[in-house]
């Protein structure tokens, strides 16, 4: 992504000067300030995609709004300060806080998977969160002749994700109430404190051979049936169903 290539903190000083520019020129254009703000706080909450982490995503979209409000240079009704607000919740709503904030997929994270769990020619692989789609395009590295299918809850993160993997299927929903049973294995890059429940929807759901797959976080208390570490260190954690039957031979 662009923010692993430009240093911290010029992404978030080029979504900041952006976003001044369109205030301003709005504003010499006879734009209403509410209008805007929410234009300016549309392409701030676009960039704030290009965080390298949670907490720098926030920074590039509460960069413009806090400026403003601080130098008060537009007169806006009280109201008009829930238009940032709404804008974050849209793209990072409550529902998607519960579980992982925004973590991309290194590109090669999981160029060896194919290795360790082998799938049928056509076989469903499913990306539960699949974000803006970097978990997508490392499991086409892995498995080039797979049905890739990506769940995203963020409509408009799954709008990026459909259009930046037009080859997978990408739809907006529930990682948690979606059925899983279709699938021949199941990606996630979640929290620690979710691999338990998402062992167990795994379990109740994935027909036996059928895998689950996690980068970086394991089951808890659950043999891994293979591992595999990744360059920069992070781990790869498969589990076939049922769980805890064993390493792979």
């Amino acid at each position: 992504m662009l923010s692993l290539r430009m240093p911290w903190p010029l992404p978030a000083l080029i979504a900041w000067a952006c976003a001044w520019l369109i205030f301003v020129a709005l504003q010499r254009a006879a734009v209403s300030p509410v209008a805007a703000l929410g234009v300016a706080c549309i392409l701030g909450t676009a960039a704030s995609v290009l965080g390298g982490s949670w907490w720098r995503r926030g920074l590039i979209a509460a960069g413009f709004p806090l400026s403003l409000a601080l130098l008060g240079a537009a007169a806006l009704p009280t109201w008009a300060w829930l238009v940032p607000l709404a804008l974050l919740l849209l793209v990072y709503p409550l529902n998607a806080w519960r579980d992982a904030p925004l973590f991309p997929t290194p590109h090669h994270a999981l160029k060896a998977l194919a290795s360790q769990a082998p799938l049928p020619p056509g076989a469903r692989v499913l990306d539960a969160g699949s974000g803006l789609g970097d978990g997508l395009k490392a499991l086409r590295q892995a498995y080039p002749a797979a049905q890739l299918e990506g769940l995203e809850w963020s409509w408009p993160l799954r709008l990026l994700c459909a259009l930046r993997c037009p080859w997978a299927h990408v739809r907006r929903g529930d990682m948690w109430a979606a059925d899983w049973s279709p699938y021949h294995m199941v990606y996630l890059f979640q929290r620690p404190e979710s691999m338990a429940r998402a062992a167990a929807k795994a379990q109740a759901e994935l027909a036996p051979g059928a895998w689950l797959v996690s980068l970086e976080f394991a089951v808890p208390d659950v043999l891994p049936s293979a591992q595999l570490r990744e360059p920069g260190g992070r781990v790869v954690w498969l589990y076939r169903m049922p769980l805890g039957q064993g390493a792979v031979s």
